[in-house]
């Protein structure tokens, strides 16, 4: 693969987090650098990325799901999902985090090739679960970080410090809305990626797949409890982040942790 496109995926995915962190964090409105700009950035990166899964992940040998190519593909589905988002709602400062990790992930699956074939005949059932499985994980990634946002604005702002940090954040209350937002449509998605993923299942122990299982329905029983104490209890602040973070972390344990296992320390396909 040509070294211009991961380079130029870095580099645009790392200015336009420095841009967004920027305007994060200057109070003056004059001094911030442009919206637009660094949003326009971003799109140029998710671009490039796209490029650049289309040379490794697609094949006419079947999808290269391999570790790293994963870390990829599912980085780069957050990265497009958040600049999409803030085209209507004000979630672009998730792009502090989130951008420097997706140029992280370009680095990684550029620097440390392998190769882990999905076959074309794995059939249309399957290639519906991978990619609910991905939006799944992408939209609540994206919750998860929206948590951690708001955990923060809540406590500056019970300590009367609300620094320019703060400031540039929506009203706590809008940032809440779309937190439980984001964390209702990845609990739709999830529920879809499970249902969907029954349709491939023969044999649990042969296909390696019983800890991934296990742990996506802990996850979704998770998520399910906490959109229902919202519902029921109105739960919020430090509830509904750990909450939050819980299912998250369970959820990548599903997936990344166990197929880092497989194919890393295992070399099981």
């Amino acid at each position: 693969m040509n070294a211009l496109l991961p380079v130029l995926a870095i580099v645009c995915y790392l200015a336009s987090g420095t841009l967004i962190g920027v305007r994060l964090f200057r109070d003056s409105e004059q001094r911030r650098p442009s919206r637009r700009l660094a949003l326009g950035i971003g799109w140029a990166a998710v671009m490039a990325h796209a490029l650049i899964l289309a040379q490794t992940v697609a094949g006419a040998e079947g999808a290269n799901l391999a570790f790293f190519n994963t870390l990829s593909l599912l980085a780069w589905v957050i990265a497009a999902l958040l600049l999409t988002s803030s085209l209507g709602k004000p979630v672009e400062n998730l792009g502090i985090l989130l951008l420097p990790v997706t140029a992280l992930m370009v680095l990684l699956a550029w620097q440390i090739p392998s190769v882990r074939l999905l076959s074309p005949d794995a059939g249309v059932a399957l290639g519906i679960h991978v990619l609910l499985s991905l939006l799944a994980y992408g939209v609540l990634t994206l919750a998860s970080v929206q948590a951690i946002l708001l955990a923060i604005q809540d406590r500056q702002l019970h300590r009367h410090h609300p620094g320019g940090f703060v400031r540039a954040l929506p009203p706590l209350q809008s940032m809440e809305t779309l937190l439980f937002q984001a964390i209702g449509l990845g609990f739709v998605l999830l529920t879809l990626a499970l249902t969907s993923g029954f349709f491939y299942l023969e044999d649990l122990f042969a296909q390696h797949l019983v800890h991934k299982t296990v742990l996506s329905i802990l996850a979704w029983v998770v998520f399910a409890v906490l959109l229902w104490g919202r519902y029921r209890y109105g739960w919020r602040g430090r509830t509904a982040l750990r909450w939050t973070l819980t299912g998250f972390a369970i959820l990548m344990l599903a997936y990344l942790g166990s197929k880092a296992v497989l194919e890393l320390v295992l070399n099981k396909p």
